[in-house]
């Protein structure tokens, strides 16, 4: 009978494996999150789907991943199920009809999609999601099929003394003396991949958009005075996209969390952006790394992506182009023109670079690059919108987002759309723009050139050819990006007189652009110590100690107490450098070189982990408790750093001194 059962189940995979969408269309599903253990890193409850049979089926399916079911009830009835890798299926027979009920007790595993950080922490861990691509079903079986939405309603049980944030308005709380539950509805479905669940110690701050809609700031208590440098001009944001988009936003309210040691910069969840907490900065790290074009980039996300889907891989533009489009537009609402043009000019040389790489691709192709989806997709859209004139393209946005809210789409979607509101043709252009992996980068010069009075002059000079012409320039312009664009390539011959500029950015080019620097400009240079930028301080510390060795103790001195960035960049720096100076006290070179290993512990973020130990390579000073923790970091969740640690790990295995001791770590570890 178990042998007759299988072959039943296995003969219906093949006809709803693919199609499942067409066959039963989930509608809503009413999660109970019971227990989160940071612990056991598992998580466990209880779900209950509401959904419609489309067509006769035989058996249906969830996505799950390294979990356990018990309850599992069809219609208040038990029913059979059979697990395999990465599925639930449940047996049953139905005809077409509505109004269907699945419900059942889980608990997972997850070996991704959720986060458990800092579990050894029980007063200040945190525990967050990323669900993009097909990765929710890890902690909660749902579908990975981004064509079925579905409203989502979370109820979430975790500890008195967190804050527990998800999708969705939050209705209700209950606390007993020990745990706390948390309520959050959502009035509109989405595909499960957005499911968002972010716990840990927040505090927040809201407004209220033009509109109406309510806007929460999340941030760890002690980064109280970080609040409004990291989420500066959000609400400025969130209202011009509004009008430029024309549709209101989609969703109850929006929330941004930050988290530690996120995999990307940022994930536009529904109505829940998580975001590295790298980004939470203070008013000087502000000119230097800020939050702004990853804030618009996500929030134009709800929109595009959120609100209207693709359905599958190859039109993946129409969420990343489309997003990074309209952030790039609320930065020229926010910062102008100017910034606005020479993006697109950034964009249009990565582009080209990788082109001349020959990694190009169509944009249709589902295997393009990020550097294709985001940059080229934007561009498509910035060429598209001039070709057919703002009205036709912007009453073309509002169709589509109108006609397809809530469902999936193709690029012949809104090109069709496109085409009708302009009475146009698109078939050149699309050929052109999307399905050739040739860049039209002379359309994209001229349109540059056409468009921003700056870059048209850039592209006016030759600098390694006449480079005295760029340094007149310099003198006469008043426009401070084209001079810091032009500083960079003078290859270090710059004209003293761009010492006493006042920009930020054109003074950091001017530090950045000097290697030797002569003596009798030292005391020009050294006025970039005093610049209210990290990375400028960084850069001129270390070149006035390379440059002048007789005043090594004295620039240590004037920035012993700088810290910098979040990755710490002017502290390691400094450490480093006072590792090298003469003069300073061998118990103090101690403390500092205790402090730069101390800096490779997990109890730090990946990037400050990362910095600490390229330059204890560059030292070739590792011991063994930095050691450990290469070692360690070799399992991080995060794999950019993850593989940054191996080939680490595996470059100083090479070297004798430390050859014994990884292999008893790793003796030690299997």
């Amino acid at each position: 009978m178990k042998q007759l059962l299988f072959i039943l189940i296995f003969s219906s995979w093949f006809s709803v494996l693919a199609q499942q969408t067409s066959v039963i269309d989930f509608k809503r599903a009413s999660v109970t999150i019971s227990s989160v253990s940071v612990e056991n890193k598992t998580v466990s409850g209880s779900i209950a789907y509401q959904f419609d049979v489309l067509k006769a089926v035989d058996s249906f399916y969830l996505d799950t991943k390294n979990t356990t079911f018990s309850k599992v009830v069809l219609n208040n009835k038990s029913v059979p199920y059979h697990i395999t890798d990465n599925k639930i299926w449940i047996v049953n027979s139905m005809s077409p009809s509505k109004e269907h009920t699945l419900q059942f007790s889980f608990v997972s595993q997850p070996k991704k999609a959720m986060y458990f950080i800092d579990a050894d922490d029980e007063n200040n861990h945190q525990i967050w999601t990323q669900g993009q691509g097909q990765y929710t079903s890890h902690w909660l079986p749902s579908l990975d099929d981004t064509n079925d939405k579905i409203e989502f309603d979370l109820k979430i049980t975790y500890k008195k003394g967190f804050t527990v944030i998800a999708n969705g308005k939050l209705i209700n709380k209950e606390s007993n003396a020990t745990h706390t539950t948390w309520y959050y509805d959502m009035q509109k479905p989405m595909s499960s991949y957005l499911v968002a669940l972010a716990i840990g110690k927040y505090e927040k701050v809201e407004e209220i958009s033009a509109s109406g809609t309510p806007i929460n700031y999340y941030y760890y208590p002690e980064d109280s005075a970080k609040v409004e440098p990291t989420y500066r001009y959000s609400k400025v944001m969130f209202d011009f996209l509004e009008n430029e988009i024309g549709v209101a936003f989609p969703w109850q309210n929006y929330k941004q969390i930050p988290v530690k040691d996120f995999l990307y910069a940022g994930m536009e969840n529904t109505g829940a952006t998580i975001f590295s907490d790298a980004f939470m900065v203070d008013t000087t790290a502000f000119i230097d790394k800020n939050y702004v074009n990853v804030n618009a980039h996500e929030l134009a996300h709800q929109w595009f992506g959120n609100l209207v889907t693709a359905t599958q891989s190859k039109h993946h533009w129409l969420q990343e182009g489309f997003a990074t489009y309209y952030a790039l537009m609320a930065e020229r609402y926010v910062f102008g023109e100017d910034y606005y043009f020479w993006k697109l000019h950034e964009y249009a040389q990565e582009l080209l670079e990788q082109e001349q790489a020959g990694d190009a691709t169509p944009l249709l192709d589902p295997k393009a690059s990020s550097v294709t989806f985001y940059k080229k997709g934007a561009w498509v859209l910035e060429m598209l919108k001039n070709k057919v004139g703002d009205k036709a393209f912007n009453e073309a946005v509002q169709t589509y987002l109108k006609t397809y809210q809530f469902k999936n789409v193709e690029t012949d979607d809104f090109l069709s759309i496109v085409e009708k509101t302009s009475n146009l043709s698109l078939s050149a252009f699309k050929k052109k723009w999307l399905e050739s992996n040739i860049l039209p980068i002379n359309e994209m010069t001229s349109h540059l050139i056409k468009e921003s009075e700056s870059i048209a002059t850039f592209l006016k000079y030759d600098c390694e050819l006449d480079p005295n012409s760029c340094k007149k320039l310099l003198l006469t312009t008043q426009d401070h990006r084209l001079k810091a664009k032009i500083i960079p390539l003078l290859n270090g011959d710059v004209p003293s007189f761009l010492f006493f500029e006042t920009d930020l950015k054109v003074r950091q080019a001017v530090a950045k652009s000097f290697t030797f620097v002569p003596l009798e400009l030292k005391t020009q240079y050294e006025t970039f110590l005093e610049d209210n930028s990290y990375i400028t301080k960084e850069v001129a510390l270390y070149t006035l100690w390379v440059n002048f060795p007789e005043s090594r103790t004295g620039y240590l001195e004037q920035t012993a107490n700088e810290v910098g960035l979040n990755d710490k960049n002017i502290r390691m720096l400094w450490l480093v450098l006072a590792l090298n100076t003469e003069g300073i006290n061998h118990l103090n070179k101690q403390k500092y070189y205790t402090e730069l290993v101390n800096y490779t512990s997990p109890k730090y973020d990946f990037n400050v982990r990362q910095n600490a130990m390229s330059y204890l390579q560059s030292l070739n000073a590792f011991n063994e408790i930095a050691l450990n923790h290469v070692f360690l970091a070799t399992k991080h969740h995060n794999w950019r750093f993850k593989s940054m640690a191996k080939n680490l790990l595996k470059s100083l295995s090479e070297i004798e001194k430390y050859k014994s001791i990884i292999t008893n770590l790793q003796k030690e570890k299997f």
